[in-house]
């Protein structure tokens, strides 16, 4: 939370001329309800099996696209698993205190209600490991702008796009 994976995540489908799927909206779309209202009334193990089938879902689409993965998606191992064999994961990392500074207060993010930053540390400990372990490539955000994120996504995934091709062929 707080990365920044949707509004990169946007920047490089558009790049990139591909298809943009973000779990925690497909959750909605499938569901017809929002995040909160599944943690709310139903619970967190709930929103994690749909989660997983959303998860499930876009990576089995037959086009390539770019796929922002909700952060807690990585607990479960056969998430894990799928992944591995999906694509290049890229792991936005933010350090906490840019995390917290993000995600404010965490209205409506359910995970947050109570003490954002406390919150946020002790899911980094839990996470990080794992999104290390899982990561193909690693991007530091802090100070960045998203333009700037996608652009060492790009450099660092070798993935080709329009903007770059024309930063390429414009002369210096």
């Amino acid at each position: 939370m707080g990365s920044g994976k949707t509004t990169v995540g946007h920047e490089l489908a558009g790049r990139l001329g591909r298809p943009y799927l973000d779990s925690d909206e497909q959750v909605v779309r499938r569901t017809g309800n929002t995040v909160a209202q599944i943690f709310a009334g139903q619970g967190e193990p709930a929103f994690r099996a749909e989660e997983k089938a959303a998860l499930m879902e876009a990576l089995a689409t037959a086009t390539p696209a770019i796929v922002s993965v909700a952060g807690g998606a990585v607990l479960d191992p056969d998430n894990r698993r799928a992944l591995r064999g999906a694509g290049t994961v890229v792991w936005l990392r933010a350090g906490v205190e840019t995390l917290a500074q993000r995600v404010g207060t965490g209205e409506g993010r359910p995970l947050l209600e109570r003490d954002p930053r406390a919150t946020l540390e002790r899911l980094d400990e839990e996470r990080r490991p794992l999104y290390q372990d899982l990561a193909d490539v690693t991007v530091d955000v802090d100070d960045l702008t998203p333009a700037q994120v996608a652009d060492r996504v790009l450099r660092a995934t070798g993935l080709p796009s329009e903007a770059n091709t024309r930063a390429k062929a414009t002369p210096r």
